[in-house]
């Protein structure tokens, strides 16, 4: 199903004394849009952008309600100061203004500090070690609690006095509500502790306190989520026991279902189905309130399926609507194809430097900046362009997608050539690999507004003198290549596919130290080439430094009981007949008895021909190897800045 005016979230919900325009929900998010705990004016715009978008439920995330849930650099709501009233009412009113009901929702980190420094101690149900923390957290008292209880119920009334018509409570991904739920982390004898009664009462109490704070005609909801085998254990098992108990004590309004604890609830693009479709049934039976399901619920096909199939009223999505802030209205409007796809990187959605931005969205921007800051290089002065010639963009990887489509929506006449026979350039590479499908669903975005927009696409020849000659203006995005391996032997990491492998016993890969993509790639074509011995060697001291932290913990999880061997602190120094490898410190050597060793080189930016007259600029990794983010800004900024005289 492609999405379509039938498709079956296109159709209102009543929750509470609101009805929802539809089905589509914005789940819980932030984007660290924030000042010392109070949301700004970026903030506000944001917010704003995502109701124009057309989801019927927008709910804000990252707002805390206790001093000892703060971070020290202040990058999360605190809801429980009254200074920050204002922002709270400016973030509200943004939510309304494009038809939306608002929501936000409140929680408490409790033992995950989220690895930053606080200034007060983290707390817990329990004395007992957070799976991602060093050491233990300071166990609660039972007066400890109702002052927490207390911190939500002033959170509450905040937000209802701003405006906020739903509230939701995070009892889900391992913080402190969910530590309560779960029996591997509340080992608690007291009113807490114990069964699934014991269990559930400290979120009775919360819901209560909320409801409580928010007044009769607030909408309250509670967010868990299930988390198989990860490290907190708190299990479907656990919730269909516990939630009744908590809805016996203190009603809530709908329940939403998430996935997973902190590390795995961002699911990266090894996940290509929402890992919760079909397993919901339990929790609707346990339940008499509307669901909300959530996670990777990235396009219409998913959202279609969890409705039609009764596993949710409401379908929730956080990254779709960053990818695309009109993801909902295409949805809903039959345009499914025309969604700018989410890819599941985790590269700019999960650091936060200085906010959070979106590698295939450059609209989205740090503050003070009209989008993601960008520059070409200009190879060739500005000067007045030739009416006839039209656009040249002289390589189809991202950079020049972005910029050929960016020029011919505004109705500039744009010939783009490729001289490989398609288009993605390292993007192509990168889908390759498995469990990186998501960079594929980009070029497919990418292909499609191509034909959409008439854009005049040559593939599988380099551009010629004479095209480059009649253009009115030209823009180079060649790319860049991977160096050769200094060591004689070694393979390239882009040379690498799946039949390189057939038959290999041990395949070495040295990376460059810095793990990132390439090397990680590689291990992961050659554990799907069933090779019997993968060794990875790097001068660096840490495995995968440079992905990001979510990605790296899953693909740890994914490669359980694999036969890889990290080597880290070593460099590859010879590669045939045998792989040797040297300590960086004492330089002791290992040999390695090899049938495929594979190094990763430097990237080289390709070397730029003459502008030939036309006015030129360069984008992407041929004015300076970098990241996908990185040459989808920049294509956008050199197709938004070509005048319009070349327009047909």
């Amino acid at each position: 199903m492609n999405g379509s005016v039938n498709h079956p979230a296109n159709r209102p919900f009543r929750i509470g004394p609101f009805e929802l325009r539809n089905r589509l929900v914005v789940s819980a998010h932030g984007l660290a849009t924030v000042t010392e705990g109070v949301p700004d004016e970026q903030d506000a715009r944001y917010w704003s952008r995502l109701s124009r978008g057309g989801a019927g439920l927008i709910i804000t995330g990252g707002t805390q309600v206790s001093p000892d849930s703060t971070l020290r650099n202040r990058i999360l709501t605190e809801a429980y100061a009254e200074r920050a009233l204002p922002g709270l009412r400016l973030r509200a009113e943004s939510i309304r203004s494009g038809g939306a009901v608002a929501g936000i929702q409140l929680g408490h980190l409790g033992r995950e500090t989220l690895g930053a420094g606080t200034f007060l101690p983290f707390v817990a149900p329990s004395p007992i070690r957070g799976p991602r923390e060093p050491a233990a957290a300071r166990a609660l008292g039972a007066e400890d609690f109702a002052r927490i209880a207390d911190d939500f119920r002033l959170s509450a009334r905040h937000c209802a006095e701003a405006g906020f018509q739903v509230i939701e409570i995070h009892a889900a991904h391992g913080y402190l509500l969910a530590q309560f739920l779960s029996p591997a982390a509340n080992t608690r004898s007291d009113r807490y502790g114990g069964g699934a009664a014991g269990r559930a009462r400290a979120l009775a109490e919360v819901v209560q306190a909320v409801r409580e704070g928010a007044g009769d005609d607030a909408v309250i909801g509670v967010r868990v989520s299930t988390e198989g085998s990860g490290p907190a254990h708190l299990t479907t098992e656990h919730l269909v026991e516990s939630l009744p108990c908590v809805a016996a004590e203190a009603p809530f309004d709908y329940l939403n279902f998430t996935w997973g604890d902190r590390g795995r609830y961002v699911p990266d693009m090894a996940t290509d189905r929402p890992p919760l479709l079909g397993r919901s049934a339990e929790l609707r039976a346990a339940l008499d309130v509307p669901l909300v399901l959530c996670s990777a619920f990235r396009d219409a096909e998913g959202i279609a399926e969890a409705l039609t199939s009764g596993a949710a009223d409401l379908v929730g999505s956080a990254r779709a609507h960053i990818a695309d802030p009109d993801f909902a209205r295409k949805v809903l409007g039959g345009r499914a194809e025309e969604i700018r796809p989410c890819t599941a990187c985790l590269q700019d959605c999960r650091t936060y430097e200085p906010t959070g931005l979106c590698v295939v969205n450059p609209d989205l921007a740090p503050a003070g900046e009209a989008r993601r800051p960008a520059r070409p290089l200009v190879l060739a002065p500005p000067r007045r362009r030739r009416r006839e010639g039209g656009l040249l963009v002289v390589g189809a990887g991202p950079a020049g997608l972005e910029c050929a489509v960016a020029a011919a929506e505004r109705g500039v006449r744009v010939t783009l050539v490729e001289e490989e026979r398609d288009i993605g350039g390292q993007l192509r590479l990168a889908a390759a690999v498995p469990n990186r499908s998501g960079w594929a669903d980009l070029i497919t975005y990418f292909r499609r507004r191509i034909d959409a927009l008439d854009i005049d696409l040559r593939l599988g020849a380099p551009v010629s003198d004479a095209d480059v000659a009649a253009a009115g203006e030209v823009v180079w995005a060649i790319g860049a290549n991977e160096a050769a391996p200094p060591i004689p032997g070694a393979m390239r990491s882009w040379d690498i596919t799946r039949e390189l492998f057939a038959g290999a016993e041990t395949v070495v890969i040295a990376d460059d130290g810095f793990g990132w993509w390439q090397g990680i790639g590689v291990i992961e074509t050659a554990l799907a080439s069933d090779v019997a011995r993968v060794v990875y060697v790097t001068p660096g001291a840490g495995f995968a430094a440079s992905i990001p932290a979510e990605s790296r913990t899953q693909f740890l999880e994914r490669h359980q009981g694999a036969p890889l061997r990290v080597r880290v602190l070593h460099r590859l120094v010879a590669a045939k007949p045998v792989a040797q490898l040297e300590n960086v410190f004492d330089g002791s050597r290992e040999d390695v008895d090899a049938d495929v060793v594979v190094q990763v080189g430097e990237r080289l930016a390709r070397p730029l021909t003459g502008a030939n007259g036309a006015c030129a600029s360069a984008i992407g990794d041929c004015v300076a190897p970098r990241q996908v983010g990185h040459a989808i800004a920049e294509g956008r900024a050199a197709g938004l800045a070509v005048e319009l005289d070349g327009s047909s």
